[in-house]
């Protein structure tokens, strides 16, 4: 009965991450193509598991470029 005594680990994505699960199916493999990834790395980034950070990196700036450009039109 040890597991009482550990913290609840618990991902809490951004709010980049979460903008990105509410974009469709097809718009997320874009952007994920665009951040030269695969739609699986770019769905395991959105739920805030662990990927490599050039491809955090990536994505982060593929949706803050999409989202700004929705926000501008």
């Amino acid at each position: 009965m040890r597991g009482y005594q550990a913290p609840s680990m618990r991902n809490n994505p951004s709010e980049l991450q979460m903008f990105f699960t509410t974009l469709s199916r097809a718009r997320q493999g874009k952007l994920a193509q665009s951040a030269s990834t695969t739609l699986l790395k770019a769905n395991q980034w959105a739920r805030g598991e662990a990927v490599a950070g050039p491809i955090a990196q990536a994505l982060d700036v593929a949706v803050k470029a999409h989202k700004a450009t929705v926000k501008a039109s």
